[in-house]
């Protein structure tokens, strides 16, 4: 059976959208609510960090951030969201979230990074109600990233993977569009395994925290990411690089 082709089947019921006006900003502020309050944040802890009077939620970085939605074509609806935070074209010594909640051992590595090249993926998030839609559970990602351990039948699992992709695609556009060759991450240990089948190996740079859950300090550079997923699956390679038309130069 030939390999199922992912941007086309990707696109023909979702599509990414970048944020750049106020109100899909606004759209990622409450799906971000939806995703780590309603759904989540009562196991997280979230909930006890959070305005809950607008039911959005952004915080201080969310200013000089890049964001970017996933919208189902059919209904028009928004389905999942990640942000970059980028380095803080008014203050470069600015700490990223990762450097003030979480204890980074291997500082060698990271003075071989430029930072005005480095930057912060966040808030890398699916909704619930779309990963429960019958008919399309073979297009969705079947974690939900904050903690949460869902059972999937067969073919689930071969095409799981295209939403976690279609987040990291975003990535990639917003580290293109702004000249970012570095990524920190904090991850769960569940993200960890499911993006290392995929061929991306983050870089563990200090110890787990519990920060909004058990999370691990990472870093990884994007050429590196998109080399090890090419190794692993070109067909993958060409979702996060739109053929390879997209990525850091």
């Amino acid at each position: 059976m030939p390999e199922i082709n992912a941007i086309n089947i990707f696109n023909k019921y979702f599509e990414m959208v970048p944020a750049v006006t106020d109100e899909l900003k606004h759209e990622v502020y409450k799906l971000r609510y939806q995703v780590y309050s309603t759904e989540n944040g009562d196991k997280t802890g979230f909930n006890n960090f959070i305005d809950h009077s607008g039911e959005i939620e952004f915080d201080e970085y969310d200013s000089h951030s890049s964001h970017y939605l996933i919208r189902h074509r059919e209904l028009r609806t928004y389905m999942a969201t990640t942000r970059l935070i980028l380095p803080n074209a008014h203050n470069g010594k600015k700490l990223f979230p990762i450097e003030k909640h979480s204890q980074i051992d291997d500082v060698d590595l990271l003075k071989l990074i430029p930072r005005h090249n480095l930057a912060e993926l966040s808030r890398f998030c699916i909704s619930k109600e779309f990963r429960r839609r019958k008919n399309e559970g073979h297009l969705l990602i079947t974690n939900d990233i904050v903690g949460s351990k869902v059972i999937f039948e067969q073919e689930e699992k071969r095409s799981s993977s295209y939403l976690t992709l279609a987040l990291i695609a975003c990535g990639i556009k917003m580290s293109s569009e702004n000249n970012i060759h570095y990524w920190y991450a904090f991850m769960e240990p569940a993200l960890i395994r499911i993006i290392s089948a995929l061929g991306i190996h983050f870089v563990e740079i200090g110890p787990l925290v519990n920060h909004y859950g058990l999370r691990q300090p990472c870093v990884i550079k994007i050429d590196d990411l998109l080399d090890g997923v090419a190794k692993k699956n070109l067909n993958h390679w060409n979702m996060l690089t739109n053929n390879g038309q997209i990525r850091p130069r």
